[in-house]
C-alpha cells in the first residue's frame, strides 16, 4: 500500500505532502495528488523526520539472549524511531570470521528493523573470510581497552586498520587507553555493592585523559594506512576535539549527552559504561560541541543488560546502558525547548549516519529514498519510564526524563510501529546485502 502524509512539516520548517510507493518516497511537494491507493494520513503539520540510523547498537545474539534479541531489540528500535541499526561484533561467539557473521545473520532475521553487521577484530580474526562477507564496517575494534578477549596490540590494530582500508571499510574505534587508566581508584574503593556501591569510582579508573589520547594514537594510524576512521561514543570534549584535528569521524551517545558523574550516586551499578560518565563540565561542553557541529552523529552503545547483572559489585557489574528506544525522543525533547534545532536532530541521527557510512537511499525525505519515516507531535512529551519500553532488559538510565515519542514508523514505506504497538512481521534487511 502506498501512503501519502498531508500537511507534513519537515525538519526545516516547510510544509509539504509526502507520497510513498513501493518501499520509497515517490513524491516531496507543497501538493500531492491523491492515488486511489493511498492510504492517506492527515499529518496536520506534525514533524515528518528520516527514520533514525542507529550505527551502534549491542542486540545480544548469539550468546546473551537473556538480555536482548534481534527481536526484541529492533521492536524497542522502532518504538523510538530508529529503522536501522547496526550491530556490534563483541557477541559470543564474537563476529571476527565469515562463520560467526553467517550466524548472526540468519539470527538478524527476526529484526523489525534494516541492519548492518560490523565485523570485529581479535587475535582469532579471520580476516579472509571475515570481509568475503556483506559487512558493514570493521568495529567496534577496541584499542588498548581492557575488556577482555575484544582487547587487541597495537600492531594488530594497525594490521586490522590496513587490511580494512584495502576493503574500503570503514574502521569504528573504542578509544580508551588502558594503560592511563588510574589504578590506585579500586584501592580507594570501599568494596561496596549494587546501589550501595560508589559508582562515580568507575569514572574515576577510566580517567578522561585515557580517551583522547587514543584518539589521537587511532587518527595516526587510520591516516598512515589511508583508512576512514569512526570514533565510537567520545565522552569527553577533548576526544571529539582530537576526532577533527585528526580528520576523523565521532559519535556521542545520549547517555554522556544527558548524564555525568552527577547522576552517579543515583545510578549506582546501573550507570556504569564505558567510557564512564564524566563530569557534570564535560558533558556540557560535550552537549555544546553536538550543536555547533563537531560531533557528526549520536549513536547508543544500546548495551542492555538484566536487573540481575547489574545488581552486583561494582567492579563485578556488566557495562552498559540500554538507549535504541529513548536517543530520538530525548533529542526531540531538547529541541522542543529550542537547545537544538530538529535540522540538527535530522542530520546527527540520519543524514549524517547515512552519509558517513555510504547508505545512499537512507537519511533523507526525498524523491528516490527509502521510505523510512517518523511522524511526531513535538508538542506531545511524556515522562520516560523503563516499564514501558520495548528493550527486554525493562529499565532505562533516563526514567522520569522527558521524551518525545513517534505516532507512527515506518520502514520500507510499511507500517511497524503505530504510536501504541509494534506490528507487522519482521521484515528487516542487511543494508549491504
Amino acid at each position: 500500500m502506498s501512503t501519502l502524509f498531508r500537511d507534513a512539516r519537515l525538519a526545516d520548517g516547510r510544509v509539504r505532502d509526502v507520497r510513498t510507493a513501493s518501499g520509497r518516497i515517490a513524491s516531496v511537494a507543497e501538493s500531492v495528488a491523491t492515488d486511489p491507493q493511498d492510504r492517506v494520513i492527515d499529518a496536520d503539520e506534525r514533524l515528518l523526520l528520516p527514520g533514525a540510523i542507529d550505527a551502534h547498537v549491542h542486540f545480544r545474539e548469539p550468546g546473551h539472549d537473556e538480555k536482548e534479541t534481534w527481536t526484541t531489540g529492533s521492536r524497542s528500535a522502532v518504538a523510538g524511531g530508529v529503522t536501522t541499526v547496526v550491530d556490534q561484533p563483541n557477541t559470543t561467539p564474537p563476529t571476527v570470521t565469515g562463520d560467526a557473521f553467517d550466524e548472526k545473520a540468519s539470527l538478524a532475521a527476526a529484526s523489525s528493523v534494516d541492519y548492518g553487521i560490523n565485523g570485529g577484530v581479535t587475535p582469532d580474526w579471520d580476516p579472509a573470510s571475515l570481509f568475503d562477507r556483506p559487512l558493514f564496517a570493521l568495529g567496534e575494534v577496541f584499542l588498548a581497552d581492557s575488556t577482555g578477549d575484544m582487547g587487541i596490540d597495537a600492531s594488530l590494530f594497525a594490521d586490522a586498520v590496513e587490511r580494512a582500508a584495502d576493503a574500503d571499510v570503514v574502521v569504528t574505534v573504542h578509544a580508551e587507553d588502558a594503560e592511563l587508566f588510574d589504578e590506585s581508584a579500586r584501592e580507594r574503593d570501599a568494596g561496596g555493592t549494587g546501589h550501595d556501591a560508589d559508582a562515580d569510582v568507575w569514572s574515576q579508573y577510566r580517567a578522561a585523559e585515557a580517551e583522547a589520547a587514543a584518539v589521537e594514537r587511532a587518527v595516526d594510524v587510520g591516516a598512515d594506512a589511508g583508512a576512514d576512521i569512526h570514533i565510537a561514543h567520545t565522552s569527553t570534549p577533548e576526544g571529539v576535539d582530537a576526532a577533527v584535528a585528526g580528520g576523523a569521524t565521532c559519535e556521542a551517545t545520549p547517555h554522556h549527552l544527558f548524564l555525568s558523574r552527577e547522576d552517579a550516586t543515583d545510578l549506582g551499578t546501573y550507570g556504569r559504561m564505558n567510557p564512564p560518565l564524566r563530569s557534570e563540565e564535560r558533558r556540557s561542553d560535550l552537549w555544546q560541541r553536538l550543536v555547533a557541529g563537531d560531533i557528526d552523529i549520536v549513536a547508543t552503545d544500546h548495551a542492555p543488560h538484566t536487573r540481575e547483572q547489574k545488581d552486583a559489585g561494582l567492579w563485578d557489574a556488566p557495562s552498559g546502558v540500554p538507549g535504541v528506544e529513548t536517543m530520538l525522543p530525548l533529542l526531540l525533547a531538547r529541541a522542543k525547548q529550542g537547545e537544538i534545532s530538529y535540522e540538527r536532530v535530522r542530520d546527527v541521527t540520519a543524514a549524517n549516519v547515512a552519509s558517513i557510512f555510504d547508505l545512499p537511499r537512507k537519511g533523507r525525505i526525498r524523491e528516490g529514498y527509502d521510505a523510512d519515516l517518523v511522524l511526531v507531535d513535538p508538542d506531545d512529551s511524556r515522562e520516560i519510564r523503563g516499564d514501558d519500553l520495548h528493550s527486554k532488559c525493562g529499565w532505562t538510565p533516563f526514567e522520569g526524563y522527558d521524551g518525545v515519542f513517534p505516532d507512527l514508523t515506518l520502514r520500507g514505506g510499511d507500517v511497524v510501529y503505530d504510536g501504541e504497538a509494534v506490528v507487522g512481521d519482521p521484515a528487516g534487511e542487511n543494508v549491504r546485502a
